[in-house]
């Protein structure tokens, strides 16, 4: 069969979010952060100096939105 594939850019943007999310928390984690605290930090505040800027973690996250990673981050442990 001979099927046109759908391409979706917004779930190709929530993998790109969720894999840039996934490097900046192994960084944390490297550098002994509490992983949870800061991300709550930083979601609530919108100050990115909770987030390390080690392995350009920090660089990693400033690309997005606040609100693109949150609701990344919600569809994905939605399932959707």
């Amino acid at each position: 069969m001979d099927r046109t594939s759908i391409f979706d850019v917004k779930e190709l943007r929530q993998e790109l979010i969720l894999i840039n999310l996934n490097e900046i928390m192994a960084a944390m984690e490297e550098k002994g952060y509490n992983v949870t605290n800061q991300l709550v930090g930083y979601f609530t505040t919108g100050d990115d100096k909770y987030i390390t800027s080690y392995k350009d973690a920090r660089k990693k996250i400033k690309k997005f939105d606040r609100s693109e990673v949150l609701m990344a981050l919600i569809n994905a442990y939605l399932g959707k």
